[in-house]
């Protein structure tokens, strides 16, 4: 059986444009990204109408991303 593993990644200390890198496989995830090919959403957690943080999974590889830094 296969491990998934959930990574956290600050979008705050990315920099750029959003883009960042699977922390597992390298694959690049894009918030432009509209083809649902790359990562699938599992649930966003919205605090007062703002967004705080995204459980994504790559499509690649399997594994789970936490998104924080969506807002200061």
């Amino acid at each position: 059986m296969k491990q998934i593993l959930v990574y956290i990644v600050d979008l705050l200390k990315q920099g750029g444009n959003g883009d960042f890198s699977c922390p597992c496989c390298g694959t690049i995830i894009s918030p432009d990204d509209e083809t649902n090919e790359i990562y699938t959403i599992i649930e966003a957690s919205v605090k007062d109408d703002t967004l705080e943080n995204l459980l994504i999974k790559c499509k690649n590889c399997s594994n789970k991303i936490l998104i924080t830094g969506f807002s200061d």
